[in-house]
């Protein structure tokens, strides 16, 4: 890390002098963090819950500058994130530890993606209670067309791209195999970059700590022996540890700080705000839609007509030298997609623009992406899915298994393609719905062959539906360098021709307002359970809009969305208990 000069230096404590007292944090103060469930790729406003990314790496780089941290405190929980935003943060717990101040880890439950990330803390602490399940890795996929047919829906499903797997659990009974060898790949990129940075870290071979692994280790005590942690001990204990450490000799609780206040605490007051040339950033996270739904939950996935008006803003303001696109989405609307690839097209050509994938950049999320003339990745982000996949219900069964009957009259040949569900296509019907969704394909990978400079065939080689890990794509033109938020900033620097060495101010396009609920949630939480009614049916809507997608709408573009297939599943399991 750099040295900041005399002159910051005593800018800084005038600054902390004068901070407001939600900014103000005591000197020999330790950092808490607990990094647990869902991480966000999008900043977070005060009044809402959960993690967000960008505010957990910014607050290592605060604490590493901070004079009144001495160190770090981290609770590691079950993490539900995926593997890019662990390397990310990862990266910022080794880049911390330069400061020279401690960061100490605990962790009362440990999984293999738990202790990756762990393990880059300088010590690593456990309560000798703690669960541990370091089994391996799997990867699975659950299929729904049995319990369709048992209920009398029967789905029609257009694949375009042999490894295409949206859409398979309505389609199928069984793994394609395609689609095993995709993801039996996809595992073995993720568990082959565990044991190597595991084994780098205890300076072993990779055979031995495979070797430890396949032992079984459910036991916290075996991390102790072979190393893998430097104690057990219980959480008041490493407190105490921690008193000790920064010399806080009064009998109060361990001087802390936590991850919500010193969120607060801006980098201007620490002397780390940029100068004059501002980068702009441009977040999208979430499934794609092209327009908001009346009944869609505020700020919830990507919509493309606003973010397309952010996009403009950024394009025609001149006070931007860059701009960082920084993407965590498994698709969405193929229409909402091109649109955006349009405009990202549009801003490249007045300013450096540089797409940075965090978790997923699949499909929708690469068509983004592409347009971008600089592609950075993690080397586990799910990259690609240059695919097409489109469907509909037949519910001809189900109707006559509840005696429901529905007419319609057309007029026109096609007319009913999308509206009839009551009947099977006519074969007629069937070949236009495929040359459809073929149609749809060739147009999302010819722009990706011209985006990425390789001709239709070598695109199709890399195409078909397939994801790849970060790592992959960068091998096969999809990615042009491996890194996170960081390197991409630093790419975004050289193409704008800004000195590596100068400091710039990053602007968060996208940074969100926080909502009605948002705000009652924050401010009313315990106010005659306002802020539980508000949110209770705010997910029903969701819910209830979530599955009506899935029954109306014709369009499968998702990598991956578990709350989606839950509710679908939830769904077809009431019609099963209804008829059972």
């Amino acid at each position: 890390m750099e040295e900041l000069g005399w002159g910051t230096q005593l800018a800084v404590k005038l600054r902390m002098l004068v901070a407001p007292p939600w900014k103000r944090v005591r000197k020999g103060s330790v950092l808490n963090m607990k990094l647990r469930g869902e991480i966000s790729d999008q900043l977070k406003t005060r009044f809402s819950s959960g993690l967000s990314l960008p505010q957990v790496c910014e607050n290592f780089v605060k604490a590493a500058y901070d004079p009144r941290i001495s160190g770090i405190y981290l609770h590691i929980e079950p993490l539900r994130c995926g593997w890019g935003k662990v390397d990310e943060i990862r990266r910022h717990i080794v880049d911390f530890k330069k400061s020279g101040k401690f960061v100490v880890g605990y962790m009362p439950v440990c999984g293999e993606k738990e202790y990756y990330l762990a393990c880059a803390c300088g010590e690593l602490y456990a309560p000798p209670s703690a669960y541990v399940a370091l089994f391996g890795l799997t990867v699975q996929q659950t299929f729904l067309r049995g319990v369709l047919e048992k209920v009398g829906i029967e789905p029609e499903i257009q694949r375009i791209g042999r490894y295409k797997s949206a859409g398979d659990q309505l389609a199928r009974k069984s793994m394609s195999n395609e689609v095993r060898e995709m993801l039996a790949t996809l595992l073995d990129n993720i568990y082959g970059n565990w044991l190597d940075t595991i084994s780098s870290k205890h300076g072993k071979k990779k055979e031995e700590i495979e070797e430890f692994i396949n032992s079984g280790v459910y036991q916290v005590a075996r991390l102790k022996e072979e190393g893998w942690i430097t104690d057990l001990l219980y959480d008041d204990e490493v407190m105490t540890m921690l008193k000790e450490r920064i010399g806080q000799k009064d009998k109060k609780s361990l001087r802390m700080v936590d991850y919500s206040k010193y969120s607060r605490v801006s980098k201007w007051t620490l002397g780390l705000q940029g100068g004059g040339e501002q980068i702009a950033v441009i977040r999208a996270s979430g499934s794609i839609t092209r327009t908001r739904s009346p009944l869609s939950v505020p700020s919830s996935g990507i919509i493309a007509e606003q973010l397309i008006e952010k996009i403009r803003t950024v394009r025609e303001s001149e006070k931007y030298k860059a701009v960082i696109l920084r993407i965590d989405s498994p698709g969405g609307d193929a229409l909402a997609s091109d649109l955006m690839w349009r405009e990202i097209r549009l801003l490249a050509d007045s300013k450096p623009v540089v797409a940075s994938m965090s978790d997923v950049a699949a499909s929708g999320g690469y068509y983004m992406a592409m347009a971008a003339p600089v592609i950075v990745a993690e080397k586990l982000t799910l990259t690609g899915s240059i695919g097409v996949v489109t469907g509909k219900f037949i519910l001809q069964k189900l109707y006559e298994r509840i005696d429901f009957n529905k007419e319609i009259l057309s007029k026109g040949r096609y007319a009913e393609l999308n509206a009839a569900d009551q009947r099977p296509l006519r074969p007629d019907e069937a070949e236009l719905f495929e040359k459809s969704a073929q149609n749809a394909y060739a147009l999302f990978r010819d722009k990706a062959a011209m985006s990425r400079s390789m001709s239709v065939d070598q695109m199709e080689n890399v195409a078909q539906g397939r994801v790849w890990s970060g790592q992959d794509a960068a091998s096969r033109g999809l990615v042009d360098s491996l890194g996170g938020f960081s390197q991409a900033v630093a790419i975004a620097k050289q193409k704008a021709n800004i000195p590596h060495d100068r400091k710039v101010r990053l602007v968060e396009v996208s940074k969100p307002t926080p909502t009605l609920p948002e705000i009652l949630s924050g401010i009313g939480g315990s106010l005659l359970g306002v802020d539980r009614a508000v949110k209770g049916v705010l997910q029903d809507i969701t819910s209830l809009n979530g599955v009506q997608a899935r029954m109306d709408g014709i369009l499968f573009e998702r990598l991956e969305d578990l709350s989606g297939e839950n509710q679908l599943f939830l769904f077809i399991k009431d019609i099963v208990n209804y008829f059972d």
